[in-house]
């Protein structure tokens, strides 16, 4: 990273920093990206798995974001369709107000009109419906346990869901590489670089996280992606501020190992309302979402002013959050101690007022400052994301602005078209059969569609370790991990902590502690590739074990 000057240097390596490198290198920039802590970890690894279209946003008459939400959530199902796919979420209608189906009906119409291309050059497989309707007698045998009272039914609409959010992240970022990028983890920023006669920043001051080791990144331009780090950076290295002073929100969900044979969301009204909503439907919903053989449950808010470090949450706010599952709905019946894996992440708010609940006005739009126009200095320029859904429209504008910034003359951006690593796949489901009969015919269905799922096209990356040592093949417990995973994610996809692939590169670990067994049988493969010796190892080991305090 020290031998050149780059055009763009990134920092940040979640979601919306790897796909502003994805987007700069696959138009020609040379691109650095870095990420003190591993990539794709934080709120881009911990959201709530949700690419959402922006049917919420009709009750806030905010066409805008209706399409803005429709064309990102197209794009990711156009290139990445083995990480992302439909989603239908069942909405239960009440009466003849606000909350019947009459009026979901209008909203439903209106949607689908708003969104009419959002089905443009997608696979059939990949397709978003239309929405229809539900009898009160499907819905309650989807559902046994919906409030009834007064309840005629329901609706049905599509929204999209990510199989594995790290791996999208990894995608996006090995998409990169594969163009040019350079890119590492555990380096961190510790300030800019600047030429103060000109007022410019000239690139990075950074250090390695694993070795101590203090260096420059030189850039003509620095994009600064790096979430609720972002404005602190800017001003502990600037002395800069931005106006107004971002505030975030602690977004939380968690999962719970309850199977869900039918594939079918609930979206249930709860008491906490959404502030600056047009029509106001009784209240925000609250999500029960199938995800692979769980379910999901969420999200809450809280406004959030500590130190990213010190995000948490105590056992009598998750006491609080069950039972609001609980009356929101009862079939759940819900404890704390079902909570298999708690999500956090920090997510930028718009203007509310500070309290923990009650009215808040969340979810507003993602920042992009020229830092010139704002501070009057050359080469930087601030990206601040709000939901993953449309990390890579903000990454284009991020990059059209580069362009200008380095006087070069801008290169069209293909990226809402252009499969991401994995994603050259014409019919997922056609993969999967191939891969189930010809390339793990010993193996169970969930650890075949976990490796297309996970890998797409590449999956045979992964499977070339069992050619030299079968027993490569071997689940890790009773996951759907194969060993040779653990081998790719160190060799091939820059692992550096046993928490990297338990928790970001495979799916070991994200939904539950995998088991002390398993954690120590992937301890053991890494420890031999990284020359781990036993107190380095049992070190890595008690790091996986502090991520699940509950089941201490």
């Amino acid at each position: 990273m020290t031998g050149r000057e780059y055009d763009l240097v990134i920092i940040g390596g979640g979601i919306f920093g790897v796909c502003a490198a994805w987007d700069g290198a696959l138009r020609g920039l040379s691109v650095a990206i870095i990420e003190k802590n591993d990539f794709c970890g934080a709120t881009s690894a911990n959201h709530f798995k949700m690419v959402h279209g922006g049917i919420r946003y009709l009750q806030h008459a905010d066409i805008l974001r209706i399409r803005e939400s429709s064309r990102e959530r197209s794009a990711l199902l156009r290139i990445a369709p083995h990480l992302v796919k439909p989603l239908p979420i069942v909405i239960p209608t009440y009466g003849y107000g606000l909350k019947g189906k009459a009026f979901l009906a209008a909203g439903l119409l209106a949607y689908d009109m708003l969104t009419m291309d959002r089905n443009e050059k997608i696979h059939p497989e990949q397709k978003i419906p239309k929405g229809r309707f539900l009898s009160k007698d499907t819905l309650l045998n989807l559902f046994p346990g919906v409030k009834e009272n007064n309840l005629t039914g329901g609706v049905v609409f599509w929204d999209a869901q990510v199989y594995n959010p790290p791996r999208l992240g990894l995608s996006f970022l090995r998409a990169a590489v594969d163009k040019g990028a350079v890119a590492a983890n555990y380096i961190k920023a510790e300030a800019f670089t600047e030429n103060k006669k000109r007022a410019r920043i000239t690139g990075v001051k950074a250090k390695d996280l694993l070795t101590g080791d203090a260096f420059e990144i030189r850039g003509k331009v620095v994009l600064n992606a790096s979430g609720p780090w972002a404005h602190r950076l800017l001003s502990s290295s600037l002395g800069m501020k931005v106006k107004p002073r971002p505030v975030f929100s602690r977004d939380l969900a968690f999962v719970v190992k309850r199977p869900n044979a039918h594939g079918k969301a609930l979206a249930c009204t709860t008491k906490t309302q959404d502030a600056d909503t047009i029509l106001d439907r009784g209240g925000r919903h609250l999500f029960s979402v199938p995800w692979r053989t769980y379910t999901l449950v969420g999200v809450w808010h809280k406004v959030f002013e500590d130190v990213p470090e010190n995000i948490a949450v105590s056992r009598r706010e998750l006491e609080g959050f069950v039972k609001e599952v609980n009356e929101a709905y009862s079939g759940l019946s819900l404890s704390v101690e079902d909570i298999s894996m708690i999500n956090m992440g920090l997510t930028l708010f718009g203007d509310q007022k500070r309290q923990g609940s009650g009215n808040m006005s969340f979810g507003k739009r993602s920042i992009l400052i020229d830092h010139y126009k704002e501070d009057g200095v050359c080469g930087l320029i601030t990206l601040i994301g709000v939901r993953a859904t449309t990390a890579r429209g903000k990454a284009e504008k991020a990059i059209d602005l580069v362009f200008k910034k380095i006087g070069k003359k801008p290169v069209p951006c293909t990226t809402a078209y252009k499969p991401i690593y994995g994603g050259t796949i014409d019919s997922v489901n056609k993969l999967l059969e191939y891969v189930k009969k010809n390339e793990l015919s010993g193996c169970d269905d969930h650890t075949a569609e976990a490796l297309v799922r996970n890998y797409g096209e590449k999956y045979h990356e992964v499977l070339r370790y069992t050619e030299r040592n079968p027993s490569m093949s071997e689940n890790i417990g009773d996951s759907t991990v194969i060993k040779s995973e653990i081998l790719h994610a160190v060799r091939e996809e820059m692992a550096q902590k046993l928490t990297d692939v338990v928790l970001r590169r495979t799916d070991l670990g994200t939904a539950g502690h995998p088991g002390q067994e398993a954690l120590n049988v992937c301890g053991e493969i890494m420890a031999d590739e990284k020359g781990w010796d036993s107190q380095t190892l049992t070190s890595e080991i008690e790091g996986v074990n502090s991520v699940y305090p509950l089941l201490k």
